[in-house]
């Protein structure tokens, strides 16, 4: 888990400014294409959400504090093209109390329990502050696991297949590629200070599971672009 601190990113090409009653970028007026985008940004507008609508059906819901996260318009804003892998050091139940706790400035998208549960608790398309890292947030989604680094014995056969189901369904979605290059552990993540998953995460049984999921036809209800 992590904040979203770390490295400041500049006006991306998505990116408004508000001020003044008017929309620009840089210099220039804001182009029609992107006001279209972009009208939901205004301060009397907001985008149409669902209360408890999932991404990943197999899922449950259960939200995250709002202040654990931002809201957004990904892949639209932010393109989406990682998958953060954590471990909480702490039981399913902790994950979800600490993530429902406006003070603790975290949460992911998901958790992941030793018995094949899967929670979500932060909508894809908005910005889950789990990196550590500006960055890696709004390019990823974060995926957290019940247990503890130095126990092997918490990453089950339930938690690893129920984990590569989500993480390929994520996969098929957006368009990721299934490997160590887009899905990763945070202790990767730039300025990050945490170990997770640590050294019993078994990469190579992950991955595999993964691809052997990718190999599924996609689910009836899966859609390109969840809303």
């Amino acid at each position: 888990m992590g904040s979203e601190n770390g490295k400041k990113r500049g006006v991306g090409r998505r990116a408004v400014l508000i001020g003044g009653g008017a929309a620009v970028v840089g210099t220039g007026v804001l182009a029609r294409e992107e006001l279209a985008r972009a009208w939901w940004r205004l301060p009397w507008k907001e985008k149409p959400r669902v209360d408890g609508e999932l991404d990943y059906r197999a899922a449950a819901w259960t939200a995250a504090h709002q202040a654990n996260s931002r809201r957004a318009d990904r892949p639209d804003d932010y393109r989406i093209d990682r998958v953060v892998i954590h471990v909480v050091q702490g039981s399913y139940a902790t994950a979800l109390k600490v993530f429902k706790n406006p003070l603790h400035e975290a949460a992911t998208h998901y958790v992941v329990g030793k018995d094949g549960r899967v929670a979500q608790m932060v909508r894809e398309l908005d910005v889950a502050y789990h990196a550590g890292n500006r960055d890696m947030n709004e390019r990823s989604i974060g995926i957290e696991h019940e247990g503890f680094v130095d126990r092997p014995q918490d990453f089950t056969k339930a938690m690893y297949e129920a984990s590569a189901r989500l993480t390929a369904d994520i996969c098929r979605r957006y368009g990721i590629p299934a490997d160590r290059e887009h899905i990763i552990e945070h202790a990767e993540v730039e300025g990050t200070d945490h170990t997770d998953p640590g050294p019993h995460w078994d990469w190579d049984r992950y991955l595999g599971l993964v691809r052997r999921e990718l190999t599924k036809a996609a689910p009836p209800s899966a859609e390109a672009r969840p809303s």
